[in-house]
């Protein structure tokens, strides 16, 4: 018979998450991968996990996406939902961890605050310009350091007097830290003052004038480092709650928002199963000089057909499943 469920689909510029929920909304299994510059591959790689590690037959029922890429995650699926990352996360967000009024999330390039009334989004910022404020600037200044990122967390927990390090921007950033390390800090010390630059930064970006009330619910992969959660303890001065599936609350959202829409409109999905994780694609992008707009122009071509030439492009018919870019709507397909 299998189980009837939901998927949701979170492309990101680092990540690419997959999760699936039943007809209760509760998680059924979910996957993470590098999106590696391939979006594409990413997702289809993401299907197959899904499906070679399922217990028993999944019919899907309903399907979200939800990312920087999913407006193409969704054309390669066929999703019946596609929204922005704020609302899945809230989404997700109100409906595991009860009572939550504050969402932090800080993923590989970007990060976020969410403002939950009564569970509505009342306000929310994002950051996307400074890197400072991200996952990677950890990455990379572990690397420096030299301590995986896995031990990141529980060697900052070590520290007694954390540097401080000067966090406003990621290249001051690096020369504090540098100049903290040759003057002999613990590394323990660089790497919580890495933390507390971290979280300053994030709150003097996104939070400023804004009522951070408890429960606050940290999500993203940030989410993992222990360091990170104390560091914003302290600055907030009350718990912060880790849901079980932090990492993959985008999709959570997403799959949560495919649910809704079945289960109001009573329509049958439009996602083309599994097998898309076995189908070949290919994309081509022209710029379109039928106006000073000058557009470049992407198309997502489905099947084993060679990619057609740019100038070509307009003359092939049947097998585009997705193309965007253009500004006044002549290239868009129904």
């Amino acid at each position: 018979m299998g189980l009837n469920t939901y998927l949701g689909i979170d492309v990101g510029s680092v990540t690419t998450k997959l999760a699936l929920v039943d007809e209760n909304g509760k998680h059924v299994d979910s996957c993470m991968l590098r999106t590696a510059g391939k979006p594409v591959i990413a997702v289809q790689k993401g299907l197959q996990i899904l499906k070679n590690q399922a217990k028993c037959e999944y019919n899907v029922c309903g399907v979200g996406t939800t990312g920087s890429g999913r407006n193409l995650a969704g054309a390669l699926v066929g999703a019946d939902v596609i929204k922005n990352e704020i609302t899945a996360h809230a989404v997700a967000a109100s409906t595991y961890v009860e009572g939550v009024q504050t969402i932090l999330e800080i993923g590989g390039q970007d990060s976020k605050i969410i403002i939950l009334r009564d569970g509505i989004v009342t306000d929310f910022a994002m950051n996307t310009v400074c890197a400072a404020g991200t996952g990677s600037f950890l990455d990379q200044q572990a690397s420096r350091l030299n301590v995986p990122i896995e031990e990141f967390g529980p060697t900052a927990l070590k520290s007694t007097s954390p540097a401080r390090i000067a966090g406003r921007c990621g290249v001051f950033a690096e020369s504090d830290l540098i100049h903290k390390q040759q003057l002999g800090y613990p590394v323990e010390d660089l790497l919580y003052g890495l933390c507390q630059a971290l979280v300053r930064n994030y709150l003097s970006n996104l939070a400023l004038g804004k009522e951070l009330l408890p429960i606050v619910s940290f999500q993203g992969g940030v989410a993992t480092n222990v360091g990170m959660v104390k560091a914003f303890e302290e600055a907030l001065g009350c718990e912060v709650v880790v849901p079980e599936n932090h990492q993959t609350m985008g999709a959570l959202g997403a799959a949560l928002l495919g649910m809704e829409n079945h289960q109001y409109t009573q329509k049958q999905t439009s996602f083309k199963g599994f097998e898309v994780g076995e189908m070949h694609f290919n994309s081509v992008t022209h710029q379109c000089s039928d106006c000073s707009n000058n557009c470049e122009v992407i198309t997502i071509v489905e099947g084993d057909l060679p990619v057609p030439h740019p100038e070509k492009i307009k003359d092939v018919k049947g097998n585009i499943i997705a193309r965007w870019g253009g500004t006044c709507g002549k290239w868009d397909i129904s």
